[in-house]
């Protein structure tokens, strides 16, 4: 009897939502199965941890730094290598119109395929070796001028700046010297005298003007280059003879 009793109390709550009898035995059970937290971590852990964090960090550092630095050179090489390659076209571009003045047929002045190949393979190891390969063509473009300058010593071209520049400002700075002395000889202490000294003051920057602009026209420069006209060079050698004449006029023009 007592057995239906329990078995239709059991059914009954079953059937209302209600927990058995044996629910709160079952809550228990559950509740002991629930997973046990970890033990916190010793202090000795986390200094090990932190530890490897800053080592990490440090390596990390260090690469970055590294990668850094190689953009760097790398971009340095690149802008010197296209300055390099400017001058060397613009040289290279002097040389063979030289040449092409002086009989040799253009086909001689053209690269053939395979110097083409040999040269493309050469540039295949980065920015630093083509900027090698470029200053090593200066050298050798260098060493073809001096080789064309020797054949050619009479050639005023060739020469060095100031030898070269002396030719235009000297003859300039004397013009004026000259005519003050035959002035004098011919007429001697006089008004005529007097003139020709006064006149001849300003002359020396006269000449001076006249041989900057010779020398940029007779001797040019390099496409997109400047003509070296040796100014300070220039500007002594035409007032030296103006002042040493001017002094010795003036010292015959007081003594007579």
């Amino acid at each position: 009897m007592s057995g239906d009793t329990r078995t239709s109390t059991a059914g009954a709550a079953a059937r209302d939502g209600r927990p058995g009898p044996s629910g709160p035995g079952r809550q228990r059970t559950s509740g002991s199965r629930e997973s046990v937290p970890p033990p916190a971590a010793t202090p000795e852990a986390a200094l090990a941890a932190w530890q490897d964090y800053l080592t990490a960090a440090r390596q990390l550092d260090g690469v970055r730094r590294a990668a850094a630095s190689a953009a760097g050179e790398q971009a340095r090489s690149v802008q010197a290598a296209r300055e390099e390659l400017t001058e060397v076209r613009t040289q290279l571009a002097v040389q063979q119109a030289r040449l092409r003045e002086r009989g040799v047929p253009a086909i001689s002045l053209v690269p053939s395929p395979p110097e083409l190949t040999e040269a493309t393979r050469s540039m295949a190891g980065g920015p630093a070796t083509v900027l090698a390969a470029l200053r090593a063509a200066r050298g050798r473009a260098d060493a073809a001028d001096a080789a064309l300058a020797a054949r050619h010593p009479l050639r005023p071209a060739s020469w060095a700046a100031r030898p070269r520049n002396l030719l235009v400002y000297g003859p300039l700075a004397l013009v004026v010297p000259v005519i003050q002395v035959l002035v004098y000889t011919a007429t001697g202490p006089g008004p005529a005298s007097v003139a020709a000294l006064i006149c001849g003051l300003p002359m020396p920057a006269a000449a001076f003007v006249a041989g900057w602009i010779g020398v940029g026209r007779l001797f040019r420069a390099r496409p997109g280059g400047r003509p070296d006209r040796t100014s300070r060079f220039g500007a002594l050698v035409c007032l030296l003879p103006a002042v040493l004449v001017t002094a010795g006029l003036l010292l015959a023009l007081l003594s007579s």
